[in-house]
């Protein structure tokens, strides 16, 4: 399905009821917006590690503009601000009101933006291995030298220089970095999980290169208009977006909960599957008893 939103082509998908019979009555369930990472990446991803969420809440996937199945636009406007304004119509498209706003990595920066400018239209917010200011990028230049191979060191010299530039460039540094990212083997990274994935470099380079959009962003002055209760997950061995990043968001949200996953990498749904969505879903639950006793 696709969206006409903002002179682009969103592409959008869904995943579960929003209606379900109960007794005699219609229950309404939470809808979630799950937004993902890269920017470069799509998706696809998001079903394998997310998908079970749809037995407790109806699921709203899309991709980025000029990403995935969405429509190309100016290569200009592949930023942080332009994804924010995109998911925020597809919301209003949708005819959605306040919704479960799930980000993984890039995609928590996006949710963050999103809930801090519009916070009417986040009922939770969910940040999984994700940061709030350009500083990640340093310290994950940092870690990479500690931790990585020569060549996982020279392909993040490649990704910070805007050298990752083909497909094939792409897959390789998925690929290799793979160890990195989980602490486990990781379908999403393997062959057939980057088959399944669209990817687009150009959307990569225009985040992470010299002059990137992702070079000199800083949400930490926001982070203070977000209403919603939010939980931030963090990987303990997560290397482009340490656990110091979630604290740090932690201590600038004043409803928040931070959950640090003690066997995970930045790929926190490859690592502890189950573990994460518990926490997503038990949030989530506990938060609306929370929100309802207080109405009463």
């Amino acid at each position: 399905m696709r969206a006409s939103v903002r002179g682009t082509e969103i592409f959008f998908d869904i995943d579960g009821a929003g209606l379900v019979a109960d007794g005699p009555r219609m229950s309404e369930r939470p809808t979630a917006i799950l937004i993902h990472g890269g920017p470069g990446a799509d998706h696809t991803s998001l079903k394998a590690r997310y998908g079970r969420l749809a037995e407790k809440m109806q699921l709203i996937y899309f991709d980025h503009r000029g990403q995935g199945r969405s429509a190309s636009a100016d290569p200009k406007t592949y930023t942080l601000e332009e994804n924010v304004e995109d998911m925020e119509a597809l919301r209003r498209y949708l005819g959605l009101g306040p919704v479960v706003s799930i980000g993984t990595s890039y995609g928590g920066k996006v949710g963050m933006a999103h809930a801090a400018r519009y916070p009417e239209a986040v009922s939770h917010l969910i940040l999984i291995a994700t940061a709030a200011h350009f500083g990640f990028i340093r310290r994950a230049k940092q870690i990479v030298t500690e931790r990585g191979t020569p060549e996982q060191i020279r392909l993040c010299d490649d990704l910070f220089a805007g050298r990752i530039d083909t497909l094939e460039k792409m897959r390789h540094y998925f690929k290799t970095m793979g160890s990195l990212y989980a602490c486990k083997d990781d379908p999403a990274l393997s062959d057939s999980g980057l088959s399944c994935a669209i990817l687009s470099p150009e959307a990569l380079n225009r985040a992470f290169a010299p002059e990137g959009c992702l070079r000199d962003f800083d949400l930490r002055p926001e982070l203070g208009a977000i209403t919603a209760p939010t939980l931030i997950c963090a990987g303990r061995h997560d290397w482009i977006c340490a656990p110091e990043f979630s604290e740090e968001i932690h201590d600038l949200i004043a409803d928040s909960d931070l959950r640090i996953f003690e066997e995970s990498g930045h790929s926190i749904g490859g690592d502890e599957p189950q573990s994460l969505l518990d926490a997503i879903a038990g949030f989530i639950v506990y938060k609306r008893k929370e929100i309802a006793r207080e109405q009463i």
